[in-house]
């Protein structure tokens, strides 16, 4: 996991005690190939007929909720004896109470401190000892917590993340221990770091204009500081609850005996009451923004872009995933051949849509598209925004033909599945979990190559004109102050 996931870090471990061999097939095989609908096989066809339509991965999607409001995902995959376990809760660093910014990263570390009946740590012993890897992230509106092993350890798995749900050991000496930890992470990762917090951190804060969008989501010192226990217990009753969480299960088990175990384990937990919705809405941006900062370690200077996205789930999002894909997605997209390959301005550009905290597909609300890169100190911060506008009017004006569609349907596809095989198990639970939040439709899982193909060039270029124009566009650009 990379460092701006707002991760725990120590928890990744190798994995022990599983054949290897095995889990780099579960990297490849995970979703079932199918032509039509799900459990349906392809035949050769007959001399002279039409071709069967275009084969696709159905991902086995079993959905239900639980009376206290918890909603469980299963998928069901036998191509290796490893299990993932994955309970996501509605609460991230977005949606985090005002006065009280970093918590939801905060609380992320105090969910390893002991339950009722695993004491300090525990819960990271028992992954370990048998077999098993293990973390958690804060993202924009969810934290999440998984488990990979064994699968004959499934059973135990879920009865340890029931005991943390059902209640955690809060106490005085833990909360002031991880406020300890939370802010020595934002030492180390961000003020003590070149470019620590550019731009996944920091380009949210100037692009954006609601609070909860704009925010310091790693946290103040100050307002880390001002947590206390009350505030603690608030949050895990209001936040933790099994009507704000959902828990997927993925891998080799028994559908039925699962839930049993799930029900036994995670239906006596007491439903709780949750705020109202936060309302996250940005107003349209009509005036390009530009902003610098100083870093005093830095050696070269560096620039980040962002243009806010279209509504999730809207035809102009899925649009604009396919513009990602021809603009900055991999060496051959438009942006890294103009200023990495011919003028030599950086040797990369990152990027994308919700980029350094996830994908386009795990998370609710507001979005930027955006792009970054450290350049050199002769090159100036207007020549590369002039480059970005000059490939960006290029698709405008020529047009985007149905050769570059394609191409870019072949990528999106491709980082599709790479998603889906992900670690492990842990990316189809990834999707499954944020569509079963977000959308109460983890099923979306195999809509989603169907709907990225109704995508036109015209619509394409109609997003372009609206969502990639400069008055939509957030500049921010890194001043080093270190001797090279």
């Amino acid at each position: 996991m990379r460092k701006n996931l707002l991760s725990i870090q120590k928890l990744s471990v190798p994995l022990v005690g599983i054949a290897v061999g095995a889990l780099l097939i579960v990297a490849g095989c995970s979703p079932k190939a199918v032509t039509g609908t799900a459990g349906s096989s392809a035949a050769p066809p007959a001399s002279g007929s039409t071709p069967p339509p275009t084969a696709v991965y159905q991902v086995p999607v079993e959905y239900f909720t639980l009376d206290n409001g918890l909603k469980v995902v299963l998928s069901p995959d036998k191509t290796a004896p490893i299990t993932t376990v994955a309970a996501y809760y509605n609460i991230g660093f977005r949606i985090e109470p005002k006065n009280r910014t970093g918590f939801a990263h905060l609380f992320e570390h105090l969910m390893f401190q002991g339950s009722q009946n695993l004491g300090k740590m525990e819960f990271i012993q028992l992954v370990q000892k048998n077999g098993g890897i293990l973390n958690g992230s804060t993202r924009f509106d969810f934290t999440n917590y998984f488990q990979i092993v064994p699968a004959h350890k499934l059973e135990t798995m879920l009865w340890a993340e029931a005991d943390r749900m059902r209640g955690l050991n809060i106490t005085q000496e833990n909360l002031t221990n991880q406020q300890g930890v939370v802010k020595n992470e934002v030492k180390v990762n961000v003020l003590n770091q070149p470019y620590g917090g550019f731009p996944w951190l920091d380009m949210p804060q100037y692009a954006n204009k609601n609070w909860y969008n704009a925010h310091n989501f790693y946290g103040d010192l100050k307002d880390l500081d001002a947590a206390n226990l009350d505030d603690v217990k608030s949050f895990f009753k209001t936040y933790y609850s099994p009507n704000n969480a959902v828990l997927v299960v993925v891998g080799d088990y028994d559908p039925e005996q699962t839930k049993n175990w799930i029900k036994n384990y995670f239906g006596n937990i007491p439903a709780g009451t949750l705020p109202p919705k936060v309302d996250l809405t940005e107003p349209r941006q009509e005036k390009e923004q530009r902003f610098s900062k100083d870093d005093k370690l830095a050696t070269k200077p560096a620039l980040a872009f962002a243009y806010h996205m279209p509504d999730k789930n809207t035809p102009e999002y899925y649009a604009m995933g396919l513009l990602d894909q021809i603009l900055i997605q991999g060496q051959d997209s438009r942006l890294y051949q103009a200023l990495v390959q011919d003028r030599g301005y950086s040797g990369s550009v990152d990027g994308g849509i919700n980029s350094g905290l996830g994908n386009m597909f795990n998370y609710n609300g507001p979005m930027l598209w955006d792009g970054s890169l450290i350049y050199d100190n002769n090159v100036s911060a207007d020549s590369i925004i002039a480059v970005v506008d000059r490939e960006i009017k290029k698709l405008e004006t020529q047009g985007i033909n149905q050769q570059m569609l394609d191409l870019a349907m072949v990528k999106i596809r491709s980082t599709l599945y790479d998603q889906i095989s992900q670690l492990y198990g842990f990316g189809k639970a990834d999707l499954l979990a944020s569509f079963a939040l977000f959308d109460n439709d983890p099923s979306r899982i195999n809509k989603l190559e169907s709907e990225f193909k109704k995508v036109t060039p015209a619509l394409m270029q109609k997003t372009l004109r609206e969502y990639l124009r400069p008055t939509n566009r957030t500049i921010l650009t890194i001043n080093p102050q270190a001797k090279s």
